[in-house]
């Protein structure tokens, strides 16, 4: 996420840091170099020129040029306003009034509103402890219905819908009668897309959104497709109105230009970033941790959080106790890699740590995780507490069954046995203790 676009600030602000003395000059010739950094991400042209105009305006101030380190303040400045281009403070869900309230998704086809419709009640039920029942208005796309309720099952959320009427608000009118009756808290639409915008769609829409008065309705948005992602926003914007989007697929763009964009064109904030491809790939969108991603300041309280999420102190207490006792087997171990694969893919993770303790050239092969679950779960429960036992002919066997090579199960069983070694020395009593990270 944003990898280009932070490769690029961190070029032009490594000409103006570590300086004792900074010039005018040599501010504006930086923010040049942040400009064409922000047009390459595909940051619409107004609000590059708007946003490197104040940034000048506050850095070639007196108070600035003449500071200890200026160059730091300089970078300073250009966070405070990256954070203010987003929206300050995140921007909160609507969840009073009677319930059911209805969340109303739109946007083009292809942008990511049912897979989003699925996230975003897995996020509504464990973050806020809400019952929602996901939704099938679109009625136009092939199997669009299928594939909502196949997320729905996965999100653990209820699900409406009617195959036997094209009436995308007489569906959603059906959806909050039968929400009322199951007591469930929200309920989230999923409306049908277009390849554009057309008065077809947008006729639609309207008698939908006049049947739910919806608490939310939020626009879903291709990151991948920059600049354009903020002209359909402004159609959308015109034509039917929303409440704050939702910007999907923002793992796969390195720009980023339709998140700076996004609310200073529209006025509306950004209320979820969509990333990977599971049901909890939704982040609540947090400006300032967002400007610390941007600048390679990294996002170390999103990881946390992440870490809190898989993990939970009593299992950390297990898992060192039997760690030190020298009791670990391979059974706890495809356990703690389930716990890791949890927390989401490895380089998104090595992307929310900054710029300075990212390691440099290396190569994250998530597949390693696949074949080594895949390895274990080819063992039978003996073998996995006794890997010992584990001679040549069970090798072959174990390999077949997991589709990989008996090298790749020696690989496996080698570099276990190791780890257990090297906690054995541990606690032999040469003074060493686990990391507190473990405590």
């Amino acid at each position: 996420m944003f990898e280009t676009l932070s490769e690029r600030l961190s070029e032009a602000f490594r000409k103006i840091t570590g300086r004792g003395v900074l010039t005018e000059s040599d501010v504006k010739q930086a923010m040049r170099h942040v400009r064409r950094a922000l047009l390459e991400a595909d940051v619409n042209f107004r609000v590059a020129r708007d946003f490197i105009g104040r940034v000048t305006d506050r850095a070639v101030g007196e108070r600035v040029l003449r500071s200890i380190d200026p160059g730091k303040q300089v970078i300073k400045i250009v966070n405070d306003e990256i954070v203010d281009l987003l929206g300050t403070e995140p921007s909160v869900l609507e969840l009073s009034g009677q319930p059911p309230i209805v969340y109303l998704l739109i946007g083009l086809q292809g942008s990511g509103k049912t897979t989003t419709a699925a996230r975003l009640a897995w996020w509504l039920s464990r973050n806020r402890g809400k019952r929602v029942m996901l939704v099938a208005c679109d009625l136009q796309r092939p199997a669009a219905i299928d594939q909502l309720e196949k997320l729905a099952e996965g999100a653990e959320a209820g699900f409406f819908c009617r195959r036997d009427t094209k009436d995308p608000a007489a569906v959603l009118k059906d959806a909050m009668a039968e929400a009322r009756l199951r007591n469930y808290d929200i309920v989230v639409a999923d409306t049908a897309g277009r390849l554009h915008v057309d008065d077809a769609l947008m006729s639609e829409l309207s008698e939908v959104s006049r049947i739910a008065e919806p608490s939310e309705t939020l626009l879903v948005l291709d990151g991948l497709s920059g600049q354009d992602a903020v002209t359909v926003a402004e159609e959308f914007q015109k034509r039917i109105g929303f409440t704050g989007s939702v910007i999907t697929k923002m793992d796969g763009d390195s720009r980023g230009g339709a998140a700076l964009s996004f609310r200073a064109v529209t006025g509306r904030p950004i209320k979820f970033i969509g990333t990977g491809e599971k049901v909890d790939g939704l982040e609540l969108m947090d400006p300032r941790r967002l400007a610390g991603r941007i600048l390679g300041m990294g996002d170390v309280v999103g990881l946390v959080e992440k870490a809190q999420e898989a993990f939970d102190i009593d299992e950390a207490m297990k898992l060192e106790k039997k760690l030190i006792s020298n009791s670990f087997t391979l059974e706890d171990f495809s356990r703690e890699l389930g716990r890791i694969r949890k927390l989401g893919s490895l380089s998104d993770l090595l992307g929310m740590l900054p710029r300075g303790l990212k390691p440099q050239g290396v190569e994250i092969d998530e597949s390693q995780f696949t074949r080594m679950s895949a390895i274990i779960g080819s063992m039978t429960r003996k073998e996995r507490l006794h890997p010992e036992i584990i001679n040549g002919s069970r090798r072959k066997r174990i390999a077949m069954g997991s589709g990989t090579r008996v090298n790749d199960v020696n690989r496996l069983l080698r570099e276990f046995g190791s780890m257990k070694k090297m906690m054995k020395r541990m606690r032999s009593g040469k003074g060493m203790t686990l990391p507190g990270a473990l405590r």
